[in-house]
């Protein structure tokens, strides 16, 4: 297998960061990414300073410091001023809080595609079954030509999580507020949320940023921000939680934080985003490309029909028989996914990746 021109300074000690990839070819970062080793020692010392000294001022003054560090890191990665994000629990976190928060009413109708993860489709059918909201659905490569004088909202996915597929580009062109479901763009695709012209874009700390469980972000434009009713309030998203039932919400997007975020999350995730930070996330996003579609030209050639998509780091491949293929792969070290009702397996790579990975996977499957 021809070796790709380098986009990392050291690909070799990048990679030799993540401990699973001693031993898997591991290529599910679609819905988890690898946590690497400075992760896993951030969550240890987090837990011995809370077990040795307790938990008091100086522990939560310590979760405040990461969780300023950590937003802005994540507005990096997005493009976004720190003050237009908040930190969540995860994508659908962020989802729901937009779309419950701008209380739809019946007859409104919400836009969305035919390819979006039960993570956002569930927000949108609480939005049909509590407030009336209707909700239609076009196919994802249309859905910038699908819109009516009724639509309200368009809420789709940034990059397909079936597919791989980018949204259209033609969705920045519209008036209709744009809501994207993050969770496969950040850290995954450049990502640039004032070039996208989205009113909101809900990511995951856990997937491509390699981060931990129970961790995302939001961003909210300030255009869209004061329309947002915030239903859940509490110390996080106050300006002076000590104020009683006069508690102001923060001006900006911290209004919307989750509720809490453990001191042991906030620094997995951040140590896990310096990882990548400290490489450079151009470089990260550029290689994880590169191999994504030297596996989909491998995959082609070895008769394996590639499902049509973009330049991001998700390949959907043809199997006939997914759950098995994908149980089988698994006992022989290399981790991917299936897609639900669809006949497809699904490969997540990333820059930590490299081309012993995907031959061991080649190699693995059937021929």
């Amino acid at each position: 297998m021809a070796s790709l021109s380098p986009t990392l300074a050291d690909e070799a000690a990048f990679r030799g960061q993540f401990p699973v990839l001693a031993q898997t070819a591991y290529l599910n970062a679609g819905t988890d990414g690898p946590l690497p080793q400075a992760a896993i020692d951030a969550v240890s010392r987090t837990m011995e300073h809370a077990g040795g000294v307790g938990r008091a001022k100086a522990h939560f003054e310590l979760r405040s410091s990461l969780s300023e560090s950590l937003r802005a890191g994540y507005a990096k990665a997005l493009g976004a001023p720190a003050s237009d994000v908040a930190l969540t629990t995860c994508t659908t976190e962020g989802l729901c809080v937009v779309i419950d928060g701008l209380g739809l009413r019946p007859g409104d109708e919400v836009l969305t595609s035919d390819e979006e993860h039960p993570g956002l489709l569930g927000a949108l059918a609480a939005a049909r079954d509590i407030h009336g909201a209707s909700v239609r659905v076009a196919p994802f490569a249309e859905i910038a030509n699908a819109v009516s004088a009724k639509t309200k909202l368009i809420a789709c996915s940034h990059v397909s999580w079936m597919t791989g597929s980018l949204c259209p580009p033609e969705l920045a062109e519209l008036d209709v507020p744009v809501i994207l479901d993050g969770a496969q763009g950040v850290g995954a695709v450049p990502v640039d949320v004032v070039a996208l012209r989205c009113a909101a874009y809900s990511g995951a700390g856990q997937k491509w940023l390699c981060g931990p469980d129970g961790l995302g972000m939001l961003y909210v434009s300030p255009q869209l921000r004061e329309r947002i009713g915030v239903t859940r309030r509490g110390y996080s998203s106050l300006i002076d939680p000590n104020a009683g039932l006069d508690a102001r919400l923060h001006e900006d997007s911290r209004r919307f934080d989750t509720l809490a975020l453990s001191a042991e999350t906030l620094a997995c995730g951040l140590a896990s985003w310096e990882v990548i930070d400290a490489v450079g996330l151009d470089a990260v996003l550029t290689r994880g490309a590169a191999l994504s579609q030297t596996l989909a030209d491998l995959l082609q050639e070895r008769g394996r029909a590639v499902v049509p998509r973009s330049a991001s780091t998700l390949i959907s491949f043809a199997s006939p028989d997914p759950e098995a293929e994908r149980a089988m792969l698994t006992d022989r070290g290399v981790v991917l996914r299936d897609i639900p009702s669809r006949p497809w397996l699904r490969a997540s790579v990333g820059a930590w990746n490299d081309e012993d990975d995907l031959q061991r996977l080649l190699d693995a499957l059937p021929r």
